[in-house]
């Protein structure tokens, strides 16, 4: 199974939140997830980047892919993806 680190879209209609996950890579993009490990707002001024650190360096270190998104938002936050 490989796994990966990606967002998922949550919230209503024009006012989408995110939510980083670790997923199968195969699911949908809403899909199942296997752990939530983060949210993402870009709707707020600044835009609001919650992250489960630990969690994130756990789900690399045993070979998770993030997503193009995803690096982009652990590189904001400091974490080495």
């Amino acid at each position: 199974m490989a796994v990966a680190l990606r967002l998922t879209r949550v919230g209503s209609k024009k006012n989408p939140v995110w939510r980083v996950v670790a997923t199968d890579s195969r699911n949908k993009r809403d899909g199942r997830f296997i752990e939530l490990v983060g949210r993402y707002d870009a709707q707020t001024e600044p835009s609001t980047i919650v992250l489960d650190e630990e969690r994130i360096q756990h789900w690399l270190s045993v070979g998770a892919q993030p997503s193009d998104a995803v690096k982009k938002l652990l590189r904001s936050q400091g974490i080495k993806a």
